[in-house]
């Protein structure tokens, strides 16, 4: 079992914008990292607490995930921090080492964690 991080940012609190940012993000996690639905474990999906619009566990759904345990919640909100942003940990199946897992970052979210960003 492995874990594998990602984050997008979204310009706007839209409904839309939350289904179709979380959608590619997910999409990218698993294709960047070979892994299809029936490998996948749960999904833990975080939103920043100004992203109050939609669930982004509703975009996974939407993708086929209905069989697969997710979990929203709100991000920490430190003073600083970037706004708008959703992140995901989804933990699969996979005969990738750790060092090769491709972890996402998209729509600017690649500079929260640079040292991982594809």
């Amino acid at each position: 079992m492995r874990a594998i991080r990602g984050a997008t940012m979204l310009q706007n609190n839209s409904a839309e914008e939350m289904k179709d940012a979380t959608k590619e993000l997910l999409f990218e996690m698993m294709l960047k990292n070979n892994v299809d639905n029936s490998d996948l474990i749960s999904i833990i999906l975080t939103a920043t607490v100004d992203l109050n619009c939609a669930f982004p566990a509703a975009a996974a759904r939407e993708m086929g995930m209905g069989d697969v345990p997710l979990l929203c919640s709100v991000e920490m909100n430190v003073v600083g921090a970037p706004e708008k942003v959703v992140r995901v940990l989804m933990h699969c199946e996979t005969d990738l080492k750790r060092s090769e897992i491709t972890h996402i970052y998209l729509r600017g979210a690649e500079v929260l964690r640079q040292d991982l960003a594809q």
